[in-house]
């Protein structure tokens, strides 16, 4: 199959950066209201709950009216339709902000979020499984790299600029007065989403997939459950398991560190920003096999790519006036997931087999050891979670044909993951249980299935007539 137009592949990971944007914004949003609101922590943690939650709520709905109305809604609809059609749901949830900050309002402010994240899981309904199926399927993971790329630079920025937006006009140490300056960026937001709605909807991107790339990939008949498909559900746990990882090592590292090196709220902020940067920086080296550049091209951006990555987290720590010092040494990390992903040869089993592991490795590593050398080891799980995400989501939804979408839908609920495991850590690590440190064994035991699902599913899907190694070993 033809590799995508250039056009069209900018167009669809548009709508990646701003999941990225919205989602990393919250964590501003919170302090605010619990300020302004009187909340309690728990209350606070409202606003990552219902904009997550959302997401499975969304593919319930979309589970359920495909049913009810006899056939697969996007298949109906068309793709770029639905993700245009996303979007305006989202920029819907946005027109509430004006409302409740005008009355002071949560639950108007929590209804508008959760309506926001409700067309961001029809998006991503959508646009994941487009992104694996516009060109080479057997690229489909390196293309969602690049995708989850844009997503880190939308987490990277998102933050800052609506930080900017609430609070840039107020002297130092000055308190928020109310919650108006809250409206701006976020009906701004809404008028962006419609924009982006307006250019899908007239965009080239194909309105439909056709189901037949794989070599060997096998239509389902109708009557055949889509749970009879070991890839997916087994692919659902991973997605589950995955994002929980994910969030869990990040949210529990303020904490290790303010135990073990007495370092405090505000100078944690880098570190927690290079995890995330870490994402960036895994998500760019591994979608540089998502374009058909020649081979001696390819690695040298294999190498450049990921330090480019790494350059945007030191610039934005720079502009902060963060001392870089300390950051300098992890681009010698930054080696290991370059050698990985050449180990990798763009075959998402095997790369998910290899990541998993070297996430295993780190996190004992920060478990055994302790001071910096912990915090680094943990930091480096962002590198090694970084294209879990799209390997899981290809393998998972191989082989669904039809199904494809009901497939998406469900891989997009488990997203909960995040919360479920991050709060099953934070219990855990208790001093009367296992304590910060040994809490990340949680991690472990979530990357011990990731890698066993990496390795089970090459054989499911070689069952099946679907291979991926002799396409990927000669592409990357």
């Amino acid at each position: 199959m033809n590799a995508p137009k250039t056009s069209q592949l900018l167009t669809l990971i548009s709508v990646f950066f701003f999941w990225g944007f919205v989602a990393a914004s919250n964590d501003i949003l919170i302090p605010v209201f619990k300020e302004k609101l009187n909340l309690e922590q728990w209350q606070s943690q409202m606003i990552s709950f219902a904009f997550y939650v959302a997401y499975t709520v969304g593919s319930l709905i979309y589970f359920g009216l495909s049913r009810l109305t006899g056939g697969d809604i996007l298949n109906r609809i068309g793709y770029k339709n639905g993700i245009a059609l996303g979007l305006v749901i989202s920029a819907l949830g946005t027109i509430l902000f004006y409302p409740a900050a005008e009355t002071s309002s949560f639950p108007i402010f929590i209804s508008g979020l959760f309506i926001v994240g409700l067309g961001f899981s029809l998006q991503q309904t959508a646009a994941n499984p487009l992104a694996i199926n516009l060109g080479d399927p057997s690229k489909g993971a390196q293309r969602l790299s690049l995708a989850g790329g844009i997503n880190n630079i939308g987490t990277t920025i998102g933050p800052v600029i609506v930080s900017l937006a609430i609070f840039g006009s107020l002297a130092a140490g000055a308190k928020l007065e109310n919650l108006s300056s809250v409206k701006a960026p976020y009906l701004i937001l809404g008028v962006a989403f419609l924009i982006v709605a307006v250019i899908f909807k007239f965009s080239s991107l194909p309105n439909q997939i056709v189901h037949e790339e794989v070599a060997g990939d096998k239509s389902d008949s109708d009557s055949k459950s889509i749970f009879s498909y070991p890839q997916l559900w087994m692919g659902m746990i991973a997605i589950f398991l995955y994002v929980g990882v994910e969030v869990s090592t990040a949210s529990n590292l303020p904490e290790f560190m303010r135990q073990h090196l007495g370092i405090g709220t505000a100078d944690v902020a880098p570190y927690v920003s290079l995890f995330w940067a870490s994402l960036m920086i895994g998500r760019w080296t591994g979608a540089v096999g998502a374009f058909d550049f020649s081979k001696g091209t390819k690695q040298i951006l294999n190498f450049f790519l990921p330090y480019a990555a790494f350059s945007v987290f030191l610039l934005v720590n720079y502009l902060a006036n963060h001392d870089l010092t300390p950051f300098y040494l992890y681009a010698g990390i930054i080696v290991i997931i370059i050698i990985a992903d050449m180990l990798s040869k763009g075959n998402p089993a095997r790369q998910l087999v290899i990541f998993s592991s070297l996430g295993i490795t780190a996190l004992l590593i920060g478990m055994l050891a302790d001071g910096m050398v912990s915090v680094y080891a943990f930091i480096s799980v962002g590198l090694f979670c970084s294209t879990l995400w799209p390997c899981i989501f290809t393998l998972a939804i191989a082989g669904l044909g039809k199904k494809t979408n009901d497939g998406s839908s469900f891989l997009i609920m488990m997203i909960m993951g995040g919360g479920f495991v991050s709060l099953l850590q934070g219990y855990l690590a208790k001093e009367n249980l296992l304590g910060i440190q040994w809490s990340y064994l949680v991690g472990v035991l979530c990357f011990a299935y990731l890698a066993f699902y990496g390795w089970k599913v090459k054989s499911i899907l070689k069952g099946q007539g679907i291979e991926y190694d002799n396409k990927a070993a000669g592409g990357h």
